[in-house]
């Protein structure tokens, strides 16, 4: 009953506020409008806004005083109105200047629009969205001038932003699940600068597979240098934060990875990564074969046993070894960190091998990074990778396909390391 109430409530309050727009809209007749009075630089629209916060902040300032403006109950209270200042907002619709009332005393505080404040509610929203989209910040200030004729400089946008490294903190020390049944580690290299110096920067990323079967990034780090010492830092705060078990760690030849991770988790199954393994298969093979070429290596990962796996491999080089000789000599050479693989039931390894988790990430975050020509510090990019994860997760609803059947598989592979 107290939920129907609710959704009643909230159906008259909506509907309210549709009769009171209508009212406020029923004596315009916007057949005789020209869109710029209506969206113009001094259009209805505008105006309307307006006169709207004008109205609000006036009914502030009686809420505030005790009493109506004009009237003798204000007399000798030791407070009163004092004139107006005017104020120049950012708002969605481009600069509206309103009067903001003033009292004698200076004491107050507006709430609709709040002293030195200088964007209305959802602009940072919008100069945030941009800049998740990889927007930079000339094109952010273009973007702003075009649509909504609105000039912002680049430090706004920088103070807009800021925020975000709260945020990212925040996320980055949440709590995390006990079990992951697959984790994969991935990195991806920008232009950055380190001490006014141009410089490479690698951006690690754990991608884990929780037991519902969701996608879950874990963290993000920046390191200059792999190797032991970096990586057994970030097991130990995956640790930290509540990690008790990884059942596979799908790597890609990390320095110092393996060792770290078998010594925070020394259950864990070391699995070289099949999606890092085909992208560096692929790298300078040419676009009219790549589709080929992918079609004969998946006949080597998804062969029902590692001597048929060979098999296909041997099949793989007699076709392609006169092209592209150091495909099959990196499977070969990486063959005992792949061989455990085929030991895997088929539902597992299909996951391993899958390349739409990780590569679909890998993608969202090289979009919005390939426009930048170099990040000015660690912190910027902090702030872009994380709004570009964050809005990549959105789409991690739903888990991934066949999970049910796989979790049983894991369950029976891995035993009572399975919390069912």
């Amino acid at each position: 009953m107290a939920i129907l109430n609710t959704l009643w409530r909230g159906k008259k309050m909506a509907k309210e506020k549709d009769d009171l727009i209508e009212k406020l809209l029923e004596n315009i007749d916007f057949s005789k409008l020209k869109p710029e009075q209506i969206t113009g630089e001094s259009g209805l629209l505008k105006q309307l806004t307006k006169r709207l916060v004008e109205k609000a902040m006036n009914a502030e300032m009686v809420d505030h005083l005790g009493y109506e403006k004009n009237v003798s109950a204000g007399i000798g209270t030791g407070n009163s109105r004092n004139g107006k200042s005017s104020k120049t907002l950012l708002t969605d619709i481009g600069d509206v200047t309103i009067d903001v009332p003033r009292d004698r005393n200076a004491e107050f505080e507006p709430q609709i629009v709040k002293k030195n404040q200088r964007r209305f509610e959802g602009f940072d929203d919008k100069i945030i969205s941009m800049y998740a989209r990889g927007m930079t910040t000339r094109d952010i200030q273009g973007h702003l001038k075009d649509i909504y004729g609105v000039d912002v400089s680049p430090d706004l946008v920088s103070t807009v932003t800021a925020d975000v490294i709260a945020d990212a903190k925040e996320w980055q020390s949440r709590l995390l699940e006990k079990t992951y049944p697959v984790v994969y580690f991935d990195a991806l290299v920008v232009n950055g600068r380190t001490d006014g110096k141009a410089t490479k920067k690698a951006v690690y990323i754990a991608l884990g597979l929780d037991l519902q079967g969701k996608k879950d990034v874990l963290g993000l780090w920046i390191g200059e240098a792999e190797g032991a010492k970096f990586w057994m830092g970030i097991m130990t705060e995956l640790n930290n934060r509540g990690v008790e078990d990884i059942l596979i760690a799908c790597i890609d030849g990390l320095k110092g990875l393996p060792e770290a991770i078998n010594a925070v988790f020394p259950k864990t199954h070391i699995q070289l990564c099949i999606v890092h393994m085909i992208r560096n298969s692929t790298k300078f093979v040419s676009y009219k074969e790549r589709k080929l070429l992918c079609a004969d290596l998946k006949n080597i990962y998804t062969a029902p046993s590692e001597k048929l796996g060979l098999d296909a491999l041997d099949e793989f080089a007699a076709k392609w070894d006169s092209k592209y000789p150091m495909i099959s000599k990196s499977w070969r050479n990486n063959w005992e960190n792949l061989n455990e693989f085929y030991g895997y039931p088929s539902d597992i390894r299909k996951i391993i091998y899958t390349t739409n988790a990780i590569e679909s990430l890998n993608f969202s975050l090289r979009k919005v990074t390939k426009n930048r020509a170099a990040f000015p510090n660690d912190d910027a990019i902090i702030k872009i990778m994380f709004l570009a994860l964050t809005n990549a997760s959105k789409k991690w609803t739903m888990p991934i396909r066949d999970w049910g059947s796989a979790l049983n598989q894991f369950a029976v592979y891995f035993g009572d390391r399975v919390p069912l």
